[in-house]
């Protein structure tokens, strides 16, 4: 994982001073890098009967697609208030900053249907967490979650309460 690590670019004080913002751009401009990043995150899941690919808005939508994909599952994009029409489900959560939610068109998932989570970092968990919650207003069986980049320092982990495995690829 070393070397899909490298296209990890590091930048100091963004979005705010004191923030170390992890760019995955240079991750999905490279071809092969991206493609090893894909094929990285579903080889926990090979033989694991995914239905459905979850992925969190922005770019968990990227990894996501391609997971699905990959898995030959359908793709189910969790995103933020007022980008789908009605009627959908939604679940409010905390950040470290105030709050947000998450919606899913209200038929995205049927009950007992094989769901994995997707986002491209891991931070402070609150996300994921709404992610799983939002998995569970539908009645889906979480299968777990992959995600791209886990920032150590911040503890997201902890707040994993999903039934399934967390499995993040690169650590920082």
């Amino acid at each position: 994982m070393h070397d899909l690590a490298r296209l990890i670019r590091a930048i100091p004080d963004f979005p705010s001073p004191g923030v170390l913002f992890r760019d995955v751009t240079p991750l999905l401009a490279d071809a092969d890098g991206f493609a090893r990043c894909i094929d990285a995150l579903a080889e926990p899941w090979q033989g694991s009967r995914v239905q459905a690919v979850c992925g969190i808005e922005a770019r968990g939508f990227i990894f996501g697609a391609a997971l699905a994909q990959k898995l030959g599952a359908g793709f189910v994009p969790l995103r933020k208030p007022n980008k789908l029409p009605p009627p959908v489900l939604t679940v409010d959560y905390q950040l470290e900053y105030g709050s947000d939610r998450l919606q899913a068109q209200s038929d995205a998932l049927k009950p007992g249907e094989r769901v994995l989570i997707v986002d491209d970092v891991l931070a402070t968990g609150g996300t994921l967490a709404a992610a799983s919650a939002l998995v569970g207003l539908f009645g889906a069986e979480l299968v777990g979650a992959s995600i791209v980049i886990e920032l150590l320092a911040l503890q997201g982990r902890g707040r994993w309460s999903g039934d399934g495995p967390l499995h993040s690829l690169l650590q920082f």
